[in-house]
């Protein structure tokens, strides 16, 4: 396959591509319901026009039909008055309509059946409608819940971080606290004990003491934030062999 012909095949696959992601599926049911409807329309109006067509030649034969039995009549009438050669002429014309009666007869048959035919094709399109219409709504509700559901699962899934996020956050938050409580309880305490002098430094070694219980308590903290760390690593290793 030359360079170009690998590109024009490259070109129509994604414009296929493109074409159907833009394709709205409701969009295409209710444009097949349409087309079926319109093929639905134009079959009836076909059964319209050979019904008319049907009634037009079942008045010309009926028309014929009293015009040839008026030639009989008048046949008659023409013997009675000994004028046979009238009554044969009657009578011909009479023959010719009777010739042209019968094939009004086997138009009307054709017609007939052709009606016939067509009502039943109208009567199957219509059912085949029908079905197609109830089952486009089947669809088109299936295709709205879908698209419901998939919007509901998206909020539940941004909704499941932003509750992930701020349940962090609290912790972060409660181990600082936590710290904080402990470190002032920690002080009052030393001060309670004398350990730690809450009068003003008079000499420059003064508050050797209160740095160094300071660097302890910071210390512990320190120790106190790992130990949390490696709690948080051992359940996400858990969490993840288990799954």
């Amino acid at each position: 396959m030359g360079l170009l012909s690998r590109l024009a095949l490259l070109l129509r696959i994604r414009t296929k591509a493109v074409l159907e992601q833009a394709e709205d599926p409701l969009q295409v049911l209710d444009y097949a319901y349409q087309k079926q409807m319109e093929q639905l329309q134009q079959l009836r109006r076909a059964v319209a026009d050979v019904a008319t067509s049907e009634r037009r030649l079942a008045l010309q034969q009926t028309e014929l039909q009293q015009r040839a039995e008026r030639y009989e009549q008048q046949a008659l009438y023409a013997l009675r008055a000994n004028r046979e050669d009238l009554a044969r002429l009657a009578l011909q014309r009479r023959e010719q309509l009777l010739a042209q009666l019968n094939r009004y007869e086997q138009q009307l048959g054709q017609i007939q059946a052709q009606k016939e035919q067509l009502i039943e094709l109208e009567q199957e399109l219509r059912m085949r409608v029908e079905a197609f219409r109830t089952h486009k709504e089947v669809l088109k509700a299936r295709y709205n819940a879908a698209q419901a559901q998939a919007c509901l699962e998206e909020t539940l899934a941004g909704l499941n971080t932003e509750t992930t996020e701020m349940r962090l956050a609290l912790e972060r938050a409660h181990e600082k606290i936590v710290m904080l409580e402990a470190r002032a309880s920690a002080l009052h305490s030393l001060l309670e004990q004398g350990v730690v002098d809450s009068s003003p430094p008079l000499l420059a070694g003064a508050g050797d003491a209160l740095d160094h219980e300071l660097a302890r308590l910071d210390q512990e903290e320190q120790v106190e934030h790992q130990l949390q760390l490696l709690k948080q690593r051992l359940l996400l290793d858990k969490s993840n062999s288990e799954g």
